[in-house]
């Protein structure tokens, strides 16, 4: 017998490992690190705000990609934000290793040096955050990496841009259309 209250028909059970699709935290990211003189880039979707001042975030990098040693030993990364046109640089990127390939030649991606870290940035990314290793008491467990963003450098045209948020399944989703409600939020709330 349904309970009282159950879900109606138009809800189905999916497993709980897809739980990410439905609850993705952000935009797929460029991670990009420096270590021995060895630049790396790789795709990301595993982070999340954790505080606004000091900024940190927390960003997952599983033990087997190439990244994880070289942010581990040298504390710092920068998170490039890309938008929809480089999604299938991302998907790329994502299918390769920089224990393997050089990925900045193999994807023609352009370079520049970060200001307040030893780590290379992507210019054709919409946003730029430069961080530091701020807490590395989870890495071990969880591969789970605490940053402080040290610098936010976003470009300012076109003022709204287009990410991509990866839904499992190789699907992605675009942010679309933009809406404000700012008259309805507390002005201590704004200008976060």
């Amino acid at each position: 017998m349904p309970a009282q209250n159950a879900l109606p028909d138009t809800f189905a059970d999916w497993p709980a490992s897809h739980a990410r699709q439905v609850l993705e935290p952000g935009p797929v990211v460029l991670l990009t690190t420096r270590h021995e003189g060895r630049d790396n880039v790789m795709t990301l979707g595993w982070h999340q705000v954790l505080d606004f001042s000091p900024s940190r975030i927390s960003c997952m990098v599983s033990a087997g990609n190439h990244s994880f040693a070289a942010l581990r030993a040298s504390g710092t990364c920068a998170i490039n934000v890309p938008e929809a046109d480089l999604l299938d640089t991302l998907v790329g990127i994502g299918n390769c290793s920089g224990a393997e390939v050089d990925k900045f030649a193999r994807f023609k991606l352009a370079k520049a040096e970060a200001r307040e870290i030893d780590v290379p940035v992507l210019p054709q990314c919409a946003a730029i955050l430069e961080c530091r290793l701020h807490d590395a008491r989870m890495v071990e467990d969880y591969n789970l990496f605490i940053l402080e963003v040290v610098r936010l450098c976003v470009r300012v045209d076109p003022a709204e841009a287009t990410f991509v948020h990866f839904i499992g399944d190789g699907r992605f989703r675009l942010t679309g259309e933009s809406v404000a409600r700012r008259a309805l939020f507390r002005p201590d709330m704004l200008g976060i």
